[in-house]
């Protein structure tokens, strides 16, 4: 049988969200032996990527196609539709895509969500021009659409107006197993000392990390042992909160609140298996795997009652008001005082997260390219 070509967008490779993608799903495909894969990225970026992540055998029988073109570029638009060679599938893991012509039979894009076109006026006036233009023509240029949610599906559906049957769902997976692993390394010492709540994820606004913040000063005046440990970059990234320390500082709150930056994967380990409750009440999520991972890890989860959450997360979570900051922290009082309710949520927990599989979302995707290959 002859093998697909397929050549990949891997320039994110090395980032979270779409790094983790990538990362998660490349080595079952590779496994598969069905495809002769390219990575397009920067030869060095691909290759300490898949150190970092134990994939090195991985590299054997790829090609690596060197491109320095930073996302979000005029200068990708420029340069991708030249470095792109003549495949079978051409597969972006993100909305920004070439626009021009490119040498392959067939082109598939992954659109996790349309947060850019939901939350408009949080952009710039260059980065609203940007989404309106890409994400609606990533959807229209593209065969196939892959999202991960039907709450997403829905979304890029409303908003760039294609027909739902050209939009495939298939959910992200979690390492389960990896999380259950006892004699995996963990960094306890990321761990504060006593009782804490966990927050992973970045600042940008509709991540709510303020509700959060409003929420648990409401903690503190009943359980002030309680600590606050968010995980995640603090610089503005793409949108992120100004004067946080300030905000935090008023609030008197400022020494019960952990910001750890980026921690890799080892401290994110014992950071999840050691924290009490962990608390996401995002106002927009496409997918939301953070709650997933916690619940892998045997942590109960308090989340919001929106967007793809509830999709995501089933009976295995307490559900909160994310606009209300009261709500939030009657959620999380609930969880930390009621043991009866924490065993029920960690055990449900486990069983919702061992129902998300990378390998079953690799065979998914793997199907949509030999589905299309399979047409003339």
């Amino acid at each position: 049988m002859k093998k697909i070509s397929l050549v990949i967008d891997s320039r994110a490779i090395r980032n979270s969200g779409i790094g983790v993608y990538l990362r998660k799903l490349l080595p079952y495909i590779l496994e598969s032996g069905s495809y002769r894969v390219s990575l397009l990225g920067k030869k060095q970026a691909v290759q300490e990527a898949c150190a970092a992540n134990e994939l090195e055998g991985s590299l054997k029988g790829i090609t690596i196609i060197e491109c320095g073109a930073g996302i979000y570029s005029l200068r990708e638009q420029a340069e991708i539709p030249l470095k792109v060679p003549r495949c079978d599938v051409f597969w972006s893991p993100h909305y920004n895509i070439p626009l021009l012509p490119i040498r392959a039979r067939h082109r598939v894009v992954t659109v996790h969500d349309v947060y850019h076109l939901a939350y408009l006026h949080t952009l710039s006036h260059i980065e609203r021009l940007y989404a309106r233009t890409v994400i609606p023509l990533a959807a229209r240029l593209s065969e196939k659409v892959i999202t991960v949610s039907a709450f997403s599906k829905s979304e890029i559906v409303k908003y760039t107006g294609i027909g739902p049957e050209k939009i495939e769902v298939i959910h992200n997976g979690v390492d389960s197993a990896g999380f259950r692993d006892t004699k995996r390394k963990s960094d306890d010492g990321a761990s504060p000392s006593g009782p804490y709540l966990l927050y992973v994820g970045n600042v940008k606004p509709h991540k709510n990390v303020i509700g959060l913040i409003d929420a648990f000063a409401v903690v503190q005046k009943s359980l002030p042992d309680v600590k606050l440990v968010i995980v995640g970059k603090r610089d503005r990234f793409i949108h992120g909160i100004d004067n946080l320390d300030e905000y935090v500082t008023n609030l008197g709150i400022d020494r019960q609140i952990v910001f750890t930056g980026f921690v890799g994967d080892d401290e994110l380990y014992g950071l999840y298996k050691n924290a009490r409750v962990f608390v996401f009440p995002s106002f927009y999520e496409g997918f939301g795997l953070p709650p997933l991972e916690a619940m892998a890890s045997g942590v109960p989860v308090v989340v919001s009652r929106t967007a793809s959450l509830p999709e995501v997360c089933g009976d295995a979570a307490i559900y909160v008001d994310p606009h209300d900051p009261l709500d939030i922290a009657r959620g999380i009082i609930r969880v930390l005082g009621e043991d009866s309710l924490r065993n029920e949520l960690v055990g449900k927990g486990l069983v919702r997260a061992a129902g998300f599989s990378w390998k079953a979302s690799a065979e998914k995707h793997m199907k949509i390219f030999e589905a299309l290959c399979a047409t003339r």
